[in-house]
């Protein structure tokens, strides 16, 4: 019982209370609250849940917590609703102080202590959200964030979908990564509302995820975050705050988060993950280049935006380093000279200009009349690929600066003075640290690097990243979503700077699956979550390709050849069945029958009057069908799609024995 009625039907046993028709008089009780009525606090604290509610242990005292009980009256609605004080109490407070009286800098908005469950299943949807507050709607709130039941599990792999049998908790590989040895390490993608799917994953993933990566609703007003809210920016930051929330519990002490946004959100993204990972975790902001300003209108009176945000904040950065990563750099024109005789002693060695010495190798007689020859891009590329093939002779000088000129001071003024010979200091403990004209050597060779199981000539990578293409990625493993789809190769350098082999990678925005496709390709655990439906260009289609070979992608680059599996699974729906029994009828009659079974099997929305749904019910019916069917869809409360762990056995819910397996070997319950 929720604690609403528990409080109603208490009050109730006082008649005082109660007016003629069977309400209850909330404006009697707020007086009696106000003055402290001794028979009000008795009848709160006859009820173990009232007491813990509204009472406070001071030193083995207890004492009523009337501002708290007063404002739970006040915000209800006879007690049948759970609608936030924020609805009709907005203000830009922090600690009930305006933000003109307070030196901080905050972010703050109406609906930050209130949760948005966030209902859409489709990019189309378009619903009025319902704010429950942290406060005032507890119960509520248990309710919504207790584990699901799973539902419709399936294997996944090269031989055919098979019926689920058991999840896998491999000892070796977690004993690997650190792990507890009965850690579940199957692929698992999870279909349904990715806050209470999160909320699910509490009890078998807390503290073990390594990379939580998420390219979120932009909130453009063109994108999918179409909620029909009068605070359409609040609304995004609580959408967003409720999810990071439980997603930095899921975090190993070693992990990381890596949130992706475009520019309508990205400073505010990054005060809201200062404050719930703090700022003191904070790792990088990158900033990358996603198009080319083709086709924008010269006549727009804003600077065409190719810029997206990338955000990585660390759990604990005591506990964290991000892997070194290289990237591919075309050849340094710096390194210019070739030395002829790299057999002889260093102090022997003679050098020419790169230039001399292609001229001579193409029976030029000067570099000169070589230059002559070739347009400065042709030359380029010749020197390059001349460069490539020679990187042991080609070299450029450097100064010497820091400890190194200190402790090599004597050798570097000698070397000034005896220009053209190749000196080393005395006794030097550093391998090939040659000086030639009072400059260290530096050679092509140096900055070779293996990226991708092939040396290349490399420069270790920065917080702007222009190198990755968004172009040509549209059909990349065989699905195509239209708004927002990354490449793999951009998800590929996420992974590999953030986490290792098998380590477990989550993605609760996942849309057509890039960040799985890319974890299964170079062999790392991963979960993904997405509510919405994309039919054919399904994240599970995606993967079913990735198992079976996909060519595309960065598959070229890490030699895919296909393999692995993963688990389906979904959240069970109860609500849900309603929406679909309602879309799918014929006719008005069906959907009466449709409106009986709800009253006694849904859960309606918080200000559904059932006496007046009935009162008003042939209103209902000179409504035309569609309408009848919104009406219905709309009364339902969508925060309650989805079935609890807690009903389990409860026959109204019709938990099959087959789910009843599925969920409890995901939770490792007792049978």
């Amino acid at each position: 019982m929720k604690l609403y009625e528990i409080l109603e039907s208490q009050l109730k046993k006082e008649n005082n209370f109660i007016s003629d028709n069977g309400e209850l008089k909330k404006w009697v009780v707020i007086n009696k609250a106000q003055n402290y009525d001794s028979n009000l606090i008795s009848l709160i604290l006859e009820n173990k849940d009232l007491k813990n509610k509204f009472f406070i242990n001071v030193n083995s005292v207890l004492v009523f917590n009337q501002n708290l009980f007063i404002q739970f009256l006040e915000q209800k609605n006879y007690l049948n609703d759970s609608y936030t004080k924020y609805q009709n109490k907005v203000g830009l407070t922090i600690n009930d102080k305006y933000i003109k009286q307070r030196n901080e800098v905050s972010l703050v908005w109406p609906f930050k202590d209130c949760i948005l469950e966030g209902g859409q299943s489709k990019e189309e949807d378009k619903r009025e959200e319902i704010f429950f507050n942290e406060v005032l709607a507890q119960d509520e709130i248990t309710q919504l964030f207790e584990p699901k039941i799973f539902t419709n599990a399936q294997i996944f792999n090269t031989t055919a979908n098979s019926s689920f049998k058991s999840f896998s908790r491999d000892s070796e590989i977690n004993i690997k990564r650190n792990l507890p040895k009965d850690t579940i390490t199957d692929n698992l993608i999870i279909k349904g509302n990715n806050l209470l799917a999160l909320h699910s994953l509490k009890k078998e993933f807390t503290g073990k995820v390594k990379l939580i990566y998420i390219d979120p609703p932009f909130n453009t007003g063109k994108d999918e975050f179409k909620y029909n809210d009068n605070f359409n920016h609040s609304t995004w930051l609580t959408f967003m705050k409720n999810r990071l929330t439980i997603a930095k519990e899921l975090l190993s002490p070693n992990g990381s988060i890596v949130v992706q946004v475009g520019n309508e959100e990205a400073s505010y993204i990054q005060v809201l993950l200062d404050d719930i990972f703090k700022r003191e975790n904070y790792l990088n902001h990158i900033t990358m280049s996603t198009n080319a300003p083709s086709g924008f209108k010269a006549t727009s009176s804003k600077i065409f935006s190719t810029s997206n945000h990338i955000y990585i904040y660390a759990k604990d950065s005591g506990h964290n380093e991000l892997n070194k990563i290289y990237v591919e750099k075309e050849y340094d024109t710096a390194y210019k000279y070739y030395l002829l005789n790299p057999e002889s002693d260093f102090s022997e060695w003679k050098y020419c200009n790169i230039v001399d010495i292609i001229a001579e190798n193409e029976g030029f007689d000067s570099s000169k009349s070589f230059r002559k020859t070739l347009s400065k891009e042709n030359l380029t590329n010749l020197i390059a690929d001349f460069a490539l093939k020679n990187k042991e002779r080609v070299f450029r000088t450097a100064a010497v600066g820091g400890g190194a000129l200190k402790k090599r001071k004597k050798t570097v003024l000698l070397s000034k003075k005896n220009k053209g010979q190749v000196m080393q200091h005395p006794n030097e403990d550093v391998e090939n640290f040659f000086i030639l004209n009072g400059e260290m050597m530096v050679f092509w060779s140096n900055v070779f690097k293996n990226i991708d199981g092939e040396l290349k000539p490399a420069e270790a990578l920065t917080d702007i990243w222009t190198d990755i293409g968004f172009t040509g990625i549209a059909n990349e493993g065989g699905v195509t979503l239209k708004n927002g789809k990354k490449p793999e190769l951009l998800l590929k350098r996420i992974i590999e700077l953030t986490t290792n082999a098998n380590d477990i990678v989550l993605d609760y925005h996942m849309g057509s699956g890039t960040t799985c496709a890319v974890a299964h390709k170079i062999n790392r655990q991963y979960i993904g979550i997405e509510q919405l439906d994309y039919g054919k260009n399904d994240s599970t289609v995606r993967l079913n390709n990735v198992i079976s070979g996909d060519s595309s992608g960065i598959s070229k680059l890490v030699n895919w050849k296909g393999g692995g599996s993963f688990i389906y699974l979904e959240l069970k729906k109860h609500n849900q069945n309603f929406i679909e029994l309602i879309q799918e009828s014929e006719n008005t009659k069906q959907l009466l029958e449709i409106w009986d079974l709800m009253k006694l099997k849904s859960f309606l929305n918080y200000n559904v009057d059932i006496k007046k749904q009935e009162h008003h019910i042939n209103d209902f019916m000179q409504l035309d069908l569609k309408k009848q069917k919104e009406h219905l869809v709309t009364i339902l409360d969508k925060n309650q799609l989805y079935v609890n762990i807690s009903s389990m056995n409860d026959k109204d819910f019709e938990v099959t024995q087959i789910e009843k397996m599925v969920t409890s070997n995901f939770y490792q319950l007792e049978n």
